[in-house]
């Protein structure tokens, strides 16, 4: 069984945002929501000072929060570790909003719960970030083959995931 993973590449990524417009267009998401951003984040002291770019969404989490405090078992595990919503069991109360440690979700217009899905309509094949991103920072796949280019590209380069004190065990990784 496949086991979907994303790898962004932190010094590649500019912070251009063409992955969060790729996802809007591709996913109709509606003003005021987003399945992604970009977030600059400065380190140091100056003039030593240091900027990491990273694309952030939902990290699809093996210990989601989100999926065990749905009442109504809309936030789901798919069988590729993916995390989903099942949009007509969302009745919009918010707990995953609340129990998301990455401020991954938000209410979608039509008033259930909207995040990242890994591009899933698109059959695991590739997501709309993955596809539109100048630099090629953004690896999307299949984490279960060794021979895979996320698998090559955790094996090769140091990483990091966000909130890892948090027990989740994302599956979105920063290569550092």
């Amino acid at each position: 069984m496949p086991r979907r993973i994303m790898v962004l590449d932190t010094v590649r990524c500019v912070g251009c945002s063409a992955c969060v417009i790729a996802c809007k267009t591709e996913n109709a998401v509606p003003a005021g929501g987003f399945r992604d951003w970009v977030v600059g984040e400065t380190r140091g002291r100056f003039p030593q000072l240091s900027l990491e770019n990273r694309s952030e969404r939902c990290n699809h989490c093996d210990h989601a929060p989100c999926v065990d405090n749905c009442p109504t078992g809309a936030s789901y595990r798919a069988a590729d570790g993916a995390v989903q919503i099942a949009r007509a069991k969302c009745t919009g109360c918010k707990s995953c909003i609340a129990a998301c440690p990455y401020g991954a979700r938000f209410v979608h217009a039509d008033g259930f719960v909207d995040k990242c899905t890994f591009c899933a309509h698109r059959a695991g094949k590739s997501t709309a970030c993955t596809d539109v991103c100048p630099t090629e920072c953004i690896t999307f796949g299949d984490a279960s083959d060794p021979e895979s280019a996320v698998s090559r590209l955790l094996a090769s380069r140091r990483w990091k995931v966000l909130a890892p004190e948090t027990g989740t065990e994302p599956k979105v990784y920063y290569l550092l």
